[in-house]
């Protein structure tokens, strides 16, 4: 098969990566019309709440296993089977009037999207080495970034016109397929027998779980945004979806913006230095959210909180990658995906309690909090690290 012209293979990857995002960013700002069709359903507040997280628990079960069978029989069939699923039970719910069934659907998509991220940072790792994949990362994230905010403001456009219309969206799948097929070429890779055997590859757990960790606890704590701010900007009399969607995406296009400078930024601070400085901005900005009284001052708090967000998602992936051996990549990758929306699908069950006791603007104060303490650590650790290493200089001279 002739090899596709290296831009057409990374703009497949990047367009099938901006999925991920769609998969919350679409129906975000349709969530109080959503709640008003089905306000007669006992607990509706935490049922449509799980209408945009349900799928992380799905993807974060999913995931795991998706890395195991790209490992063993790659990464093209599954990333085409992925896509499809993604494009049909993302849309079906914009037909269907049971909430179950939206929710079932729902969950069919979060297996989807766990097959298609955990293939597309595959797909990355193995096309990409050095710090050429730090830059493809952070376009990844960029244009993770530009979707959410595209999907977001075009998800609320519609939800004005019907709470049904956002679930459209997801028709997109059916305009990468074709793209997949002709341009991501299946890589070559060891993989089962002749890898010696992907269950016996030995992992960097210690370095692993600390990512994973972080992974986790950093998109839990990000997650507080697409799902509970179309409620506090309608707290503070925002009632237009389309405004709600405006407000969500200045996060994601700063974050995109930040995203395109991440290889620059790896280039001068290590993995920890990172995770400090982008715990550091999420905690102002989610102060900032937490104090607000008015659109515009929320805007300004999203605005500062997507700085770090822009950092986080690179951060993680290139840091596992870099240590993930090849033959167990996909498994690797599977793991940090289930990470990622693990903390999606806890954030609102965690929110919820929180929430009913300080309030909407008190559990952004809280996680502002939060995310202090844990820049404030990763501060430390860095810095200690940075003595260590300094010592060690002088020691050898």
């Amino acid at each position: 098969m002739r090899t596709p012209h290296p831009t057409l293979r990374l703009l497949t990857l990047l367009l099938v990566s901006m999925m991920t995002i769609m998969a919350s960013a679409a129906i975000s700002p349709s969530l109080p019309r959503l709640r008003m069709a089905f306000e007669w359903v006992p607990g509706i507040d935490l049922w449509v709440r799980l209408v945009v997280s349900l799928p992380a628990l799905f993807t974060a079960m999913g995931a795991p296993l998706a890395g195991v069978l790209i490992d063993r029989f790659g990464r093209k069939r599954l990333l085409v089977a992925s896509v499809a699923l993604y494009g049909v039970a993302g849309s079906l719910p914009g037909v269907l009037t049971s909430l179950p069934l939206i929710l079932v659907c729902r969950g069919l998509l979060g297996l989807a999207v766990g097959g298609l991220m955990t293939t597309a940072a595959a797909l990355i790792a193995d096309y990409y080495a050095g710090p050429e994949r730090g830059v493809v990362l952070g376009r990844q994230a960029a244009f993770m970034g530009v979707g959410g905010f595209v999907f977001m403001l075009g998800g609320g456009l519609l939800a004005d016109m019907h709470w049904r219309a956002p679930f459209a969206v997801y028709l997109y799948a059916f305009l990468v397929l074709p793209l997949i097929l002709l341009f991501l070429p299946e890589p070559e890779v060891k993989r089962g027998a002749a890898a010696g055997g992907a269950a016996r590859v030995t992992l960097p757990w210690s370095t692993l779980w600390q990512v994973y960790a972080l992974a986790m606890a950093g998109m839990m704590i990000f997650y507080l945004i697409p799902v509970q701010m179309p409620f506090l900007l309608r707290r503070l009399g925002v009632q237009s979806s389309a405004m709600a969607g405006l407000a969500v995406g200045v996060s994601t296009v700063v974050g995109s913006v930040v995203s395109l400078r991440y290889a620059r930024v790896r280039q001068v601070l290590g993995y920890r230095s990172i995770m400090a400085v982008l715990f550091a901005c999420m905690a102002l900005g989610y102060v900032l959210v937490g104090m607000s009284q008015s659109y515009a001052a929320v805007v300004g708090g999203l605005a500062v909180s997507g700085l770090g967000q822009g950092l986080l998602t690179p951060n993680m992936a290139n840091w596992a990658g870099e240590v993930a051996p090849e033959a167990a990549r996909g498994r690797v990758m599977g793991l940090l995906t289930t990470s990622l929306f693990l903390g999606q699908f806890v954030s609102p069950l965690l929110a919820q309690p929180l929430i009913g006791a300080v309030g909407l603007g008190g559990a952004f104060l809280a996680a502002g909090g939060l995310l202090s303490a844990l820049a404030g650590t990763f501060g430390a650790l860095a810095w200690h690290a940075a003595r260590e290493r300094s010592g060690a200089v002088q020691g050898a001279e």
